[in-house]
């Protein structure tokens, strides 16, 4: 077994779903880190049950790389794992199973096994490592992070988001808000339609106009062909409402998101459907119907990540990846648009298939983790000349 499947052992072992805290698993790394003489900070979370760590290795100086991830991991709650999937299990079949082996302790446990190399090599530029929390809700651990890198560490290093691209540099990704519409109307009986209001009808009306302006956006031309949903989406994932067949339903709610192209903003998308829910109250009450409509964020606005101000971090990977290898886009969030919101050269690259993250049985391929500690080995000796001689 290598140090990085080690490492991936370790890690997978900590059970560092959302809902959890990730202390444990970030006192690990931090003495792991100390046992190579590197010194790391936390960057807590305000309910104190949760910290990102930053970590740099090297000169304090100019230029360098930010290698980030999240530790947290999706939940397993109902899901048919073959083995315990917080065991690391290798399956025979060059796959390591295991929750968060590709999304993304994978890629974590790469970087956790490249340090050695890094402490002993002569770098003139550092290497930082930032570790967050609750990425898999909604980016919420990630700006304080950001923050505290830029703020009193380094303006001009380039970040790589290790998220799973299956080690294909990805420089575009969308944007993403999560949201809850809460709609109450007026009870009644059902045999007396006259006398209440439907929740259940009104946000059925409400549904059916978040899926027409995702339809719309694509009539009006907003599209990019880059990515495989090549347009801005909205989808209604969970909804729940009234009490009985026989009682119009006085609460229905549901929760839905917005996933927006770098070129779209969310504001302007919200902005319709805001727009829509005026109207359907004012018409309602216009026929002397009660009904309010309330909408809120569950998360802050993770921004996308735009093909943009990347020349230089993009060259630097493409410069330690085999041949080949050609610019993605993607529809999944990441924290990589909150690094560029910064001003940091950014983009994701790391080992695993998206189509493994948050499936049960969740695997990242042994090659990956391979072709991930390859890459990270050749990027490091970039690292050994002075920022100035790669443009900055």
């Amino acid at each position: 077994m290598s140090d990085a499947e080690r490492l991936l052992a370790r890690l997978v072992a900590f059970d560092t779903t959302s809902s959890e805290s990730n202390l444990a698993l970030v006192r690990y790394v931090e003495d792991y880190l100390a046992s190579h003489g590197v010194e790391a900070e936390r960057v807590m979370s305000p309910c104190g049950q949760k910290a990102n760590l930053i970590a740099r290795i090297g000169p304090e100086a100019p230029g360098g790389v930010m290698l980030s991830g999240h530790t947290d991991v999706v939940p397993v709650a109902g899901q048919p794992w073959s083995s315990d999937p917080f065991t690391l299990r290798d399956g025979g079949d060059g796959r390591l199973y295991g929750r968060g082996t590709c999304d993304m302790k994978g890629f974590l446990a790469c970087v956790l096994a490249n340090v050695p190399e890094w402490v002993n090599a002569p770098l003139k530029q550092p290497v930082y490592l930032g570790f967050s929390y609750d990425e898999e809700i909604g980016c919420v651990g990630a700006p304080d992070l950001i923050r505290r890198f830029y703020e009193h560490y380094s303006t001009t290093a380039h970040v790589i988001v290790g998220e799973p691209t299956s080690m294909q540099p990805v420089v575009a990704q969308k944007g993403a808000t999560n949201l809850r519409t809460t709609v109450t109307g007026r009870e009644a009986h059902s045999s007396q339609v006259n006398q209440g209001t439907s929740a259940i009808h009104v946000a059925a009306r409400l549904v059916t106009f978040i899926e027409d302006t995702m339809a719309a956006l694509v009539e009006e031309g907003r599209v990019d062909e880059a990515f495989n949903v090549p347009h801005t989406s909205l989808h209604v994932g969970k909804i729940k409402g009234g009490t009985a067949i026989n009682i119009m339903a006085r609460e229905c709610q549901f929760e839905w998101e917005i996933r927006h192209l770098p070129t779209d903003t969310f504001d302007e998308v919200y902005a319709r459907y805001e727009a829509f829910c005026a109207q359907l109250s004012d018409q309602m009450r216009a026929r002397g119907k009660h009904v309010e409509i309330t909408t809120e964020a569950l998360n802050v606005t993770v921004p996308g990540l735009a093909d943009r101000d990347n020349d230089r971090v993009l060259r630097l990977a493409k410069d330690h990846l085999p041949a080949g290898c050609c610019d993605h886009a993607v529809a999944y969030a990441t924290e990589a648009g909150q690094f560029q919101g910064q001003g940091l050269q950014t983009i994701i690259l790391g080992p695993g298939s998206i189509a493994q993250a948050h499936q049960p049985d969740e695997y990242v391929e042994r090659c990956q983790l391979e072709e991930c500690l390859a890459f990270l080995t050749a990027m490091s000796v970039a690292l050994e000349q002075p920022a100035e001689r790669h443009g900055e």
